[in-house]
């Protein structure tokens, strides 16, 4: 169980790591006509909120995420239901904490402009929400063949 958990976190969070990396390092910047690829450090959480809470933020992350762990090891039954995604979740979250504390912010890179103008994010963001979708989905094919 434990190495599908790992192989997800460890998949997401290392191709999220060299991505950023890629991006600190080299400067890249991309101005196309749908999306951009701009470097941004971005101090708070989704579109800038909570910014505010500055240093304390990655230090609530942290809490949230053991918080969550400990709930899911208590309740076993959804870490096995849901472990590639969960592992997913955990490995992107893990990623963005670690910018917080390498960097002046979490790396973003990837601006959506086309017909409307979205916030900067990046791959790990991408990652939470795929295995948010991936939990609600499952959930929901689970509750249908309940009812059936």
């Amino acid at each position: 169980m434990w190495i599908k958990f790992f192989f997800a976190f460890l998949t997401v969070f290392l191709c999220d790591q060299a991505i950023k990396w890629f991006f600190v390092l080299s400067e890249f910047n991309y101005d196309g006509s749908v999306i951009s690829l701009v470097l941004v450090y971005n101090k708070g959480v989704a579109f800038s909120m909570f910014a505010f809470l500055q240093e304390w933020l990655k230090y609530l992350q942290i809490l949230l995420l053991v918080g969550i762990f400990f709930y899911l090891l208590k309740h076993k039954e959804l870490l096995k239901t849901y472990l590639l995604p969960i592992g997913i979740i955990f490995g992107a979250g893990v990623s963005n904490i670690l910018d917080r504390f390498i960097h002046i912010g979490v790396v973003d890179y990837i601006y959506w402009h086309y017909g409307f103008k979205f916030a900067v994010f990046n791959f790990a963001d991408v990652m939470i929400n795929l295995g948010v979708a991936w939990i609600i989905l499952k959930s929901l094919k689970k509750n249908k063949s309940k009812t059936c």
